[in-house]
C-alpha cells in the first residue's frame, strides 16, 4: 500500500508544525528574523490555518492581558496569580517570559483588525483583572491572515491538510518530521535545522459526557488528539506536569463559556437547593492552604466544592443567570432604562455563545432556556490535556537566560528560550508545559518567543542535520499499514466494523476512553483513582498498545483517525504513569488520589516529569525542583492584607 503514495521531500531551515495561535505567532516572528538572515520558514498544518486550533470557532474574550503600560499590574503579579492557581507548581521563568511579552501581542491583534471593546474613555473593557472583551467570531481568521502574510513576505512555505506523525532525529538533534496528506496519496518528509512544535493538546482521551448523537462535542476542539505530546515524547524529550489535566466547569452538554457570567455579569452558581457552595463549603478551602485561601480561589478548588455538592446528591448545579441579569437591569435606573438594559444584557448573553460556542446557543434555544428568565445547568467536563489554559501538561523546556538566577540556571536553562531537551526542538502553546494561563494571547506570544529563539539557534548551528532514509522507510510502512490491514481483511465479515483481524479507529477510541474513564479518574469515577486502579489501567493500556498494530483504515480520513488515537494512547500512558508517580492529591477538582487524599508540600512541592527512552523503549520518572524566579509572597500578602 505504501508504494501507492508519492514521496515528497521538503528541505527548509525552520519547520513550524501546527496552525493554531502558537504556530501563527511563531510564523510571524520567525519570518521577520528569517528574512534578515536569509533563511526559509515552512509551516505545516493538519487543517487550514483560518479555522485551525483551539479558537477556530471564535472567542469572546482575550484571557491574558497584563496591562503593564497602564501601571496597574506587574509581571510578578501575574506570576503570583498563576502560581497560586496551579497550587504552587509552575515554571515562574516561563510564565514571566510570556507575561512580559503578551501585551505587545494584544496590541498587534488590534492593529491587524481584531475588535476589542472600548469604554467611553477609549480604554479596554475588562471582563476581569486579566481579561479583555472582544468581538471575536473572526478572531482566528485575522490572526491566520497575519501569519500567512508574514510567511509570504519572507519567501516561506505553507502546507495544509498534512497530518504529522513521527519526529526525525539525527543523534540528539531533531532533523525534521514525516506525515501524510489527508487529501492526496502523498507521503511527506520534512528536513529542517530546527522544529517548532505547536500542534495543540488532547481531547477524547477520556470518555466525554456527550455521547451518542452528541459524540464529538467537547469543550476543547475534538480534532486535537495529543499530536504535540506524541511528537515530543517519541523524540525522547523530557515531559512535565503530565498529571495535570484540566476539567473546566461549563454550561452542561454544549460546553458554553461561563467566564462572562461569573466576571462580567457577576452571576452566582448554586446547587439544586439554592445553596451557594462557594459560601457553604468555605471551610473546605482551609485544607488546601495557602492556595485555598487566596483570591481568586484556584479553578480546581472551585470545581472541587461544586463536585462535593454533586457527590452528596445536591445536584444539578445551576448558573443563576436570571437573577444576575435582573439585578444589573434594575440598577440601570427607571423602568424604561431597566427594560433597555435588560434587552442589551440579553443580547450580550447570546452573543457570548455565538462568538465562540454556537452549539450552546442552539441547545438553549432547543431546550427553551431564556437566560433572563431561568437558570441553566453547569457541570464539570471530562478531562483535557493542555498547557495553555488552566492546565500545565507539555514538554519540559528551557527558560530565558536573563530571568535565571544562579540557583535556577542549573535546572531551568540550557541554551535557547523554550527549547525542549532535544536540540533544535522548540515548543509553544499546548506543547510546552508548566507555563499555565497563557490562553490564546499568551500562546501567540510564546510562539513569537520560540520563533525568534529558533532562528537564533539556526544562525548559531547553521548545518542541516541528516535524515535517516532507512528509518523513514520503516516509518512509511508503519504509517500506511492500517490501509493494508483493512484491504486484506475487509471481506472476512459482512459488517466491516466487526472483524476478528482488525479494529477500526472509533472502536479503538471507545476502548481507550472506557479504561481511562473507569481506572484513571474520569467522569464515571467522579475524577477519583488510586494505585490499584492506575496499575490496572496501565495493564489495559499495554494490551491496547499491542492491539494498535491491528488498526485498520478504509481511506485517508480513517488513516488520520487511526494515528490520532495512537497519539491519544501515548498521552494517556504518560498521564497515568505520572499520576501514579505523584503520591498526593494536589489538584482536587481535576483529579483525586483516594489513597493519597491530602496535599504533601514537604515531598511534592516539585515537578513530576517523565521521559520515554526511544532506544530502550521504557519510561523514566524524574522529580525536578520547583524554584522561584520571584520571591514567594507571604501568606498575608496573598490574602491582600
Amino acid at each position: 500500500m505504501s508504494q501507492n503514495f508519492q514521496t515528497v521531500k521538503v528541505t527548509t531551515d525552520l519547520l513550524i508544525l501546527g496552525g493554531g495561535m502558537a504556530a501563527c505567532g511563531a510564523a510571524v516572528e520567525a519570518s521577520y528574523w528569517a528574512k534578515k538572515n536569509g533563511l526559509k520558514v515552512t509551516l505545516v498544518d493538519k487543517a487550514a490555518m483560518d479555522r485551525s486550533g483551539a479558537v477556530a470557532m471564535g472567542l469572546s474574550a482575550l484571557n491574558q492581558y497584563v496591562g503593564l503600560h497602564e501601571g496597574k499590574n506587574t509581571v510578578k503579579d501575574y506570576v503570583d496569580y498563576v502560581r497560586m492557581d496551579l497550587m504552587g507548581i509552575i515554571r515562574e521563568d516561563l510564565v514571566a517570559n510570556i507575561a512580559r511579552h503578551v501585551d505587545s501581542t494584544v496590541h498587534l491583534f488590534e492593529k491587524w483588525g481584531l475588535p476589542i471593546w472600548k469604554d467611553e474613555k477609549g480604554g479596554y473593557v475588562h471582563e476581569g483583572r486579566w481579561q479583555l472583551m472582544i468581538n471575536g467570531e473572526s478572531y482566528k481568521v485575522i490572526i491566520a491572515e497575519a501569519a500567512k502574510n508574514a510567511l509570504a513576505e519572507a519567501g516561506g512555505e505553507y502546507f495544509e491538510r498534512i497530518f504529522i506523525t513521527e519526529p526525525l532525529l539525527d543523534g540528539d538533534r531533531v532533523s525534521g518530521a514525516i506525515g501524510f496528506s489527508v487529501r492526496e496519496n502523498k507521503f511527506y518528509v520534512f528536513n529542517a535545522k530546527a522544529v517548532v512544535v505547536a500542534m495543540g493538546g488532547a481531547v477524547h482521551v477520556f470518555k466525554p459526557r456527550s455521547t451518542g448523537e452528541g459524540l464529538g462535542r467537547a469543550w476543547y476542539p475534538p480534532w486535537n488528539s495529543g499530536s504535540s505530546a506524541y511528537f515530543t515524547i517519541r523524540a525522547g524529550a523530557e515531559m512535565t506536569s503530565q498529571e495535570v489535566r484540566f476539567i473546566p466547569v461549563r454550561f452542561k452538554d454544549a460546553y458554553g463559556p461561563v467566564g462572562a457570567w461569573f466576571l462580567l455579569f457577576k452571576a452566582a452558581a448554586t446547587n439544586a437547593m439554592g445553596g451557594n457552595y462557594m459560601v457553604e463549603r468555605v471551610d473546605e478551602l482551609e485544607r488546601w492552604r495557602p492556595y485555598g485561601t487566596v483570591k481568586p480561589i484556584p479553578a480546581n478548588l472551585r470545581n472541587w466544592l461544586g463536585m462535593l455538592d454533586v457527590m452528596e446528591g445536591k445536584g444539578p448545579i445551576f448558573m443563576r443567570t436570571a437573577e444576575a441579569i435582573q439585578k444589573i437591569a434594575s440598577e440601570a435606573g427607571d423602568e424604561k432604562e431597566a427594560k433597555k438594559k435588560l434587552k442589551e444584557l440579553e443580547s450580550e448573553a447570546w452573543e457570548d455563545f455565538l462568538d465562540m460556542t454556537i452549539s450552546q446557543a442552539i441547545l438553549w434555544a432547543a431546550s427553551n432556556v431564556e437566560p433572563e428568565k431561568r437558570s441553566s445547568e453547569i457541570a464539570a467536563a471530562e478531562p483535557y490535556f493542555i498547557g495553555s489554559h488552566s492546565g500545565a501538561s507539555g514538554a519540559w523546556v528551557s527558560g530565558p537566560d536573563d530571568l535565571q538566577s544562579a540557583e535556577t540556571k542549573k535546572d531551568y536553562f540550557w541554551g535557547y528560550s523554550h527549547m525542549a531537551t532535544i536540540k533544535g526542538m522548540f515548543c509553544a502553546g499546548d506543547a510546552s508545559g508548566a507555563s499555565s494561563h497563557k490562553f490564546s494571547t499568551g500562546s501567540h506570544a510564546e510562539g513569537r518567543i520560540v520563533g525568534k529563539a529558533a532562528i537564533k539557534y539556526i544562525v548559531d548551528n547553521n548545518s542541516l542535520p541528516k535524515v535517516n532514509d532507512a528509518k523513514v522507510e520503516e516509518y512509511k510502512k508503519l504509517m500506511f499499514k492500517p490501509l493494508e490491514t483493512f484491504e486484506q481483511f475487509k471481506n472476512a465479515t459482512t459488517d466491516p466494523d466487526i472483524n476478528p483481524n482488525y479494529i477500526r479507529p472509533k472502536m479503538f477510541m471507545f476502548r481507550l476512553q472506557k479504561l481511562m474513564d473507569e481506572y484513571v479518574g474520569g467522569v464515571t469515577a467522579q475524577f477519583t483513582t488510586n494505585k490499584a486502579c492506575l496499575d490496572r489501567g496501565l495493564e489495559l493500556l499495554g494490551m491496547l498498545k499491542e492491539d494498535s498494530d491491528k488498526l485498520a483504515a478504509k481511506d485517508l480520513h480513517e488513516l488520520m483517525r487511526c494515528w490520532e488515537n495512537v497519539q491519544r494512547m501515548w498521552q494517556a500512558e504518560a498521564h497515568a504513569r505520572t499520576i501514579l508517580f505523584r503520591e498526593e492529591t494536589r489538584w482536587p477538582g481535576y483529579y483525586r488520589r483516594a489513597d493519597f487524599p491530602k496535599m504533601d508540600e514537604k515531598n511534592w512541592h516539585a515537578f513530576a516529569n517523565l521521559r520515554w527512552d526511544p532506544a530502550k523503549n521504557e519510561w523514566q520518572m524524574i522529580k525536578r525542583p520547583m524554584l522561584h524566579v520571584y520571591p514567594q509572597a507571604k501568606e498575608h500578602e496573598l490574602l491582600g492584607g
